[in-house]
């Protein structure tokens, strides 16, 4: 869908403006096209509690109950409550390994649709997109579904063997991009945007309401120029768009901007801040067996990614990061073994091929990186003649103190130890921080600590557990979703959509003796059906 430079509807207000197109904001838009969860008639709850309220009102769809009251008693591994509920009532007992069936039954209900439109920069499914392809992820593939799509079904038809539960990064982005089409949300979605700002507008002397405007590019592909001779090309250009909405909701994920050490040298070029980059490194030749080391900070998922990736080519690798091996906060030590082989084996090397240090020379750094004969193996552990894994050495408890332009690394222990490491690749891989360059301060008013920057676990915005409203906006009508409150898993971000849908349902339905409003909504979605060009492909749409 394009954008050109107005209102989408020029003199009306949209009801709903999402910004975010991954499964945050496909899932919210599933449930304002009209799909609406229910209880099955012949359906049971593993949990007594929930079945016997969910019982009460068999006949009254998820969306207008008494979310709050759903949720007393449960307990999960979110700290959201809807999230909890809509997890449990997807996916019954799935911590436990337990395939339950789901007690939900969706029906389409056309007339419960709420106009709206998903702003995305790339294709729907948001970051997954630009996730290394190769990888499993982390949860389950039955995790990672939305209503009304069984991603192991949907997998099974796209390849021959399905070797376990988890699915590729590269499979969960087609998997959304998929989804989009298959449950024909297209028309919702203008991909290609970029939102640059978002504010509140006053109401006019005419009677029009107060509302959010957003602004932003869309990147649109012209039409071929020339004469048809072979210097034709397409040329891209970016048109202004300008929007006004009674709500908005927040749904950009949080991987938009990697996070920094903020140390000196961080930005010389041997110092990369994603995967990707050193996928290219590998893709063009640079690193081998022979090479230096590849120092990878970090102890996340994807720094154990980086670790395989480098050790599977032989290239020596030093790990470096704050934790402990043994602290419980650390990922791998949450992880079940036979569930996630690869990175329990990342952790075995992290603990079992740990830098032992030497006392230094007084005033001096230990220098770890002395040339070697190719006879002696230049990277064991100075305490052990041989290795479980060889060319890999982790650095538990240490920091990196500063990089410099000869490649040399001098990394810290919280004992106050410096030590130098000659490298040939740096890779940072401490997590990401959203881009919310469009909102006042990138955001940072609406955080639970508001002097600081937006994190998905440090600093999530701040919402109402039961409707996900932003409590420090500056106006009604602005909602959060996703990792931007803290849920990093899509089982669990699931239960923000259910939130926000509910609550639009439920002002709706306050505002239903409001006859203006009522015509308001129907020539909106009148129009909207109007503006809908039944001959463009999904790749013209999106």
């Amino acid at each position: 869908m394009d954008l050109h430079d107005k209102e989408i509807v020029p003199g009306e207000i949209l009801p709903v403006v999402i910004i975010g197109n991954g499964p945050s904001g496909i899932c919210l838009s599933y449930l304002l096209s009209g799909h609406t969860p229910y209880l099955s008639p012949e359906a049971s709850h593993p949990n007594p509690l929930l079945h016997n309220k969910l019982q009460e009102q068999p006949h009254v769809s998820l969306l207008e109950q008494d979310l709050e009251y759903l949720c007393e008693g449960l307990e999960g591994r979110s700290s959201n409550p809807v999230a909890v509920l809509f997890d449990s009532l997807l996916l019954p007992d799935s911590d436990f390994g337990l395939d339950y069936t789901s007690p939900l039954a969706w029906r389409y209900e056309p007339e419960r649709a709420i106009p709206h439109l998903v702003l995305g920069k790339g294709p729907p499914g948001g970051a997954w997109h630009a996730m290394e392809g190769s990888m499993l992820t982390l949860s389950l593939a039955n995790w990672m579904e939305l209503p009304g799509l069984k991603l192991k079904d949907w997998m099974r038809d796209k390849r021959r063997n399905v070797r376990n539960d988890r699915a590729t990064p590269a499979e969960i982005a087609s998997y959304y991009q998929h989804y989009v089409t298959q449950m024909s949300l297209e028309q919702n979605f203008a991909c290609g945007t970029t939102v640059t700002s978002v504010t509140r507008q006053p109401g006019n002397q005419d009677g029009s309401p107060p509302c959010w405007r957003v602004k932003g590019l869309q990147r649109r592909e012209g039409e071929e120029l020339g004469d048809g001779s072979s210097s034709s090309s397409s040329v891209s250009e970016e048109v202004p768009f300008s929007l006004l909405a009674h709500n908005v909701v927040l749904a950009t994920g949080t991987h938009d901007i990697p996070a920094r050490l903020g140390v000196d040298g961080e930005s010389l070029p041997f110092v990369c801040h994603s995967f990707w980059e050193l996928e290219a490194a590998i893709a063009r030749g640079e690193l081998d067996q022979s090479s230096d080391p590849v120092l990878v900070v970090g102890a996340g998922l994807t720094a154990a990614d980086a670790v395989l990736a480098a050790h599977h080519l032989n290239t020596p690798v030093y790990h470096a990061f704050r934790r402990s091996v043994t602290d419980p906060g650390l990922i791998f030590n949450q992880l079940p073994k036979l569930l996630y082989p690869e990175y329990h084996k990342v952790h075995q090397m992290m603990t079992q091929q740990q830098h032992r240090a030497e006392p230094p020379p007084p005033d001096r750094a230990q220098n770890l990186h002395q040339r070697s004969t190719p006879s002696t193996p230049p990277f064991l552990p100075p305490s052990s003649p041989s290795s479980s894994y060889p060319g890999y050495l982790s650095f538990p408890r240490h920091t990196v103190v500063e990089f410099r332009p000869d490649q040399k690394c001098i990394l810290e222990s919280d004992s106050g130890q410096r030590t130098v490491v000659q490298v040939s690749k740096v890779l940072v891989l401490i997590g990401a921080h959203p881009n919310l360059s469009f909102l006042a301060d990138n955001g940072r008013l609406l955080g639970v600590k508001p002097k600081e920057p937006i994190t998905c676990r440090r600093n999530p915005i701040e919402v109402d557990p039961f409707t996900n409203k932003v409590v420090a906006a500056d106006g009604p009508g602005m909602y959060a979703m996703g990792p931007l409150v803290g849920e990093n898993f899509v089982r669990f971000l699931k239960g923000g959509a259910l939130a926000i849908a509910s609550d639009l349902a439920k002002r709706r339905r306050k505002d239903e003796g409001r006859g203006d409003e009522d015509m308001t909504t129907d020539r909106l979605m009148d129009r909207w059906v109007d503006r809908q060009v039944s001959t463009q492909t999904e790749a013209e749409v999106c």
